[in-house]
C-alpha cells in the first residue's frame, strides 16, 4: 500500500496515536480528528476514513453523509465497540462501505481499506447465541424508535431500567 491517505476520527487520542504508528509502518499517511467538527474542518483529500460510531456527544452515523460529500473517500469504515445488525444496516444505508467492531487488528484494517478478499469462515462457527439474538432484537427496536429508551422498553415489555442495564453492557459478539 503506497501513499494511501487515511483520516481516523475517534475521540480516544491514545487509540488514534497507536493506529497512526501501526498503519504508518505500512505506508499509510494518517491524519487524525477527535470530533466531527474537527474532521469536517480539515483540508485535503482522503482515500479512506475510519469513523468511530460514538464520538463524545457526536453520533458517527450522522457524520457519514457530510464526510462522504466533503472528502469523497473510496472507503468509509465505521468502527464501534457496540456492534449490532441494526447499526450495521443503518451505517451501510447512510453510505459506509464497511463496519468493524473494536478491537480491530492492523492487518484487518489494511485488508478492509485495500479491498483484499477475506477468507470465508465456516458458517457453523458464526451461529448467534440466544444472548446475541436478544441484543440484535433490542438494537433493532431501539433503532426503529430513534434511540428512545422509554418507548423501546414499552415495546419490548420490560422495565426501562432493565433495558438500560442491558444496553450498558458491551455487545455479546
Amino acid at each position: 500500500m503506497n501513499k494511501f491517505r487515511l483520516l481516523i476520527i475517534d475521540d480516544d487520542e491514545g487509540f488514534c496515536g497507536i493506529l497512526q504508528r501501526r498503519l504508518g509502518h505500512h505506508g499509510v499517511l494518517v491524519q487524525m480528528a477527535h470530533s466531527g467538527h474537527q474532521a469536517l474542518a480539515l483540508e485535503g483529500h482522503f482515500d479512506g476514513i475510519l469513523l468511530d460510531m460514538m464520538l463524545g456527544d457526536d453520533n458517527g452515523l450522522a457524520l457519514i453523509q457530510p464526510l462522504k460529500e466533503r472528502y469523497s473517500p473510496c472507503h468509509l469504515v465505521v468502527l464501534t465497540g457496540y456492534a449490532s445488525i441494526a447499526t450495521t444496516v443503518e451505517a451501510m444505508k447512510r453510505g459506509a462501505t464497511d463496519y468493524l467492531t473494536k478491537p480491530v487488528g492492523t492487518n484487518e484494517l489494511l485488508r478492509r481499506f485495500t479491498n483484499e478478499k477475506l477468507e470465508l469462515e465456516d458458517a457453523s462457527v458464526n451461529r448467534l447465541t440466544p444472548t446475541q439474538i436478544e441484543w440484535e432484537h433490542i438494537q433493532r427496536v431501539l433503532t426503529d424508535n430513534q434511540g428512545n429508551v422509554s418507548k423501546t422498553a414499552r415495546e419490548l415489555g420490560m422495565h426501562r431500567r432493565t433495558l438500560q442495564r442491558k444496553l450498558s453492557k458491551r455487545s455479546p459478539h
